[in-house]
């Protein structure tokens, strides 16, 4: 009896070792193929692409000519990983030389293969290698890269959106990149206190411009919407330079100007890190009036110190925070620039501010090719 207990205790080890094993291989089978079904769809697909081209130029070389084969090996480069590449390129050489063989006598040569076929299809596989390279050391598939930037892209946006405000405010915000792409090195985070009294806003102007700032733009909007709201708004600025300062970048510096405005009462503070001063036009008297705080850059030495400047938002009033790219440029000085929006915005007085954001870009900055961002706030 106690000989048949050991032996199926000693059974059930077995079979749990088993059991185990079975896991093992099928969990490092699933990791080493993981999002693969369409890696072997695609290695399926242009595998038997190969022979039918081949075939084809084979028959009817007028029509389908040796240098076709170019397509299945460029479809591989982007569908599948250097390792399935090198059976692809195996089969390619292999029809090249079936071809060869069938073609050359072949009513006169048409349809033959010759050495610039051979350098054609060679230097496709080259291009194809590359490409599958590249998405190797990415670690992104093909198809899944530009979903992923197109959801990054969206996120962004829905990150840069302003809350809703209470009645007798707005606030609207426009974003325009360099050259018409879809990432910039602006960009603007804010959100209002748990009460609802209070609304912080930062316009940040990273260094660099387009898709050469974007990815420390994107890495910087994630943490300055982390901070933003969680700090007391003195500290904002000194933590955001902290941050900044121990990320090491060799183009580390940005500007930013963070927006701290009651609600109820419409008082505000801005305080600046080497941003360009807000301007507000004063409804009572029709004048604008340039609102500078001082502080240095984002990114440049340790303990900084940002001092703000105080206003109040009255009935009428507007407040328009920006960035460089909005009224500096190779032949305009930043004064005239920021006179030439400020003339813009005047003619925008009677019809009032709402859609204005994007309308101020579009009449003062339309062709520049820089990151601009223009973010206004007014009191109904």
């Amino acid at each position: 009896m106690v000989n048949e207990t050991a032996k199926g205790e000693l059974g059930l080890r077995w079979r749990r070792r088993l059991h185990r094993a079975r896991l093992t291989v099928r969990r490092s089978a699933v990791d080493y193929f993981r999002g693969d079904a369409s890696e072997w769809a695609g290695l399926a697909a242009v595998a038997v692409a190969i022979p039918a081209v081949a075939y084809a130029s084979v028959n009817v070389p007028v029509w389908c000519p040796p240098e076709a084969l170019v397509l299945p090996i460029l479809a591989g480069g982007l569908l599948l990983r250097p390792a399935s590449l090198l059976l692809l390129y195996a089969g390619s050489a292999m029809a090249l030389v079936v071809e060869s063989a069938v073609l050359g006598p072949y009513r006169g040569g048409a349809g033959r293969v010759t050495p610039g076929t051979v350098l054609l299809v060679t230097a496709v596989a080259l291009v194809g290698l590359i490409i599958a390279q590249f998405r190797a050391r990415v670690g992104v598939p093909w198809r899944r890269g530009h979903s992923m930037l197109f959801d990054l892209r969206e996120r962004i946006r829905v990150q840069s959106r302003l809350p809703r405000l209470p009645g007798g405010w707005h606030a609207e915000m426009a974003l325009r990149p360099a050259g018409g792409q879809s990432f910039s090195g602006d960009f603007v985070v804010a959100t209002r206190s748990s009460d609802g009294r209070m609304l912080e806003a930062v316009l940040t102007d990273v260094s660099g411009k387009g898709m050469d700032a974007a990815s420390r733009s994107l890495l910087l909007s994630g943490a300055f919407g982390g901070l933003l709201g969680s700090l007391p708004s003195h500290a904002f600025l000194g933590a955001a330079n902290g941050y900044l300062l121990r990320q090491n970048w060799e183009e580390g510096f940005a500007t930013s100007v963070h927006l701290v405005l009651d609600l109820e009462s419409g008082d505000y503070e801005l305080l600046s890190a080497g941003h360009l001063p807000g301007v507000q036009l004063h409804a009572g008297t029709g004048r604008w009036e340039e609102m500078a705080a001082e502080g240095p850059l984002l990114g440049v030495y340790d303990g900084a110190e940002f001092h703000g400047v105080k206003g109040t938002l009255n009935s009428g009033d507007v407040l328009m925070l920006f960035t460089d790219g909005l009224v500096e440029t190779p032949d305009r000085e930043i004064a005239e620039g920021m006179d030439r929006l400020i003339g813009e915005a005047d003619r925008l007085v009677a019809g009032g501010f709402r859609g204005s954001a994007w309308r101020l870009i579009e009449a003062v900055a339309k062709d520049v090719n820089d990151d601009r961002a223009l973010l206004v706030v007014c009191r109904d």
